[in-house]
């Protein structure tokens, strides 16, 4: 399968985060979520990294599909740009570019299916 790009979201406006800081918490309440810019982004549950997200990467998706708080935490494994994307924009994009829903889909199938092989 070939690799989702994300990158038509990676020239907008971003946020720059500093090796080590956290950009969201498990738990926190969340309305966006982001497209890796430069660097990448452990994403943890407790003290285990569960995935390392890469540059045109996503992650915080789940947080406009079911509006629930966050279900793990965020931090920079490096100095890190992040192109937030909030509800309206993410509707947005599904409705107008076809295939962006399919790929946000493909992400969270990738996600689920390497949680159940941990299992």
């Amino acid at each position: 399968m070939a690799e989702i790009d994300f990158k038509l979201l990676a020239d907008a406006d971003s946020r720059s985060f500093k090796a080590g800081e956290t950009i969201f918490r498990a738990g926190d309440s969340a309305s966006e979520f982001f497209v890796v810019q430069s660097g990448a982004v452990e994403i943890r549950i407790g003290d285990r990294v569960i995935e390392t997200v890469p540059e045109n990467g996503i992650f915080g998706e789940m947080a406009l599909i079911d509006a629930a708080p966050r279900s793990a935490t965020a931090v920079a494994a490096g100095d890190v740009k992040l192109v937030p994307v909030g509800q309206k924009q993410f509707l947005f994009l599904v409705s107008q570019t076809p295939y962006f829903a399919l790929n946000v889909m493909r992400v969270l199938a990738r996600r689920l299916r390497t949680a159940n092989n941990a299992l």
